[in-house]
């Protein structure tokens, strides 16, 4: 598992993004809905762009670059320019410490 910080490090309405390294092998952006903690890879799947950067709203993030919307539960777009999903992975608060656990597979893809 990946320490991310105490609750209070992520605002609510905020993101925090984890630089790729030994744990993950990409970059991931953990997010605060309302005291929700939700964590998805941070790499727009359209192009290279920060998630973390975007803007939130409920459970959606829009990419800052070209407006690509991803829902955090699921990783799934809403439509385009983003045409794949980007992968969710689990987060855990334990202890007063949110803990992020990478999921190797890839999401699942829908007919477009």
């Amino acid at each position: 598992m990946i320490l991310v910080g105490r609750p209070e490090d992520i605002p609510l309405g905020e993101a925090v993004r984890l630089e790729a390294g030994i744990a993950a092998e990409v970059p991931i952006a953990v997010f605060n809905v309302d005291g929700e903690f939700l964590a998805i890879d941070d790499t727009c799947t359209h192009q290279d762009a920060s998630l973390a950067d975007g803007w939130l709203e409920g459970c959606t993030v829009e990419c800052p670059l070209h407006a690509a919307c991803f829902d955090l539960r699921t990783g799934m777009p809403s439509g385009p320019p983003a045409k794949k999903p980007v992968r969710t992975h689990e987060v855990l608060v334990v202890e007063g410490l949110v803990y992020v656990r990478v999921v190797e597979e890839a999401p699942v893809e829908t007919a477009a």
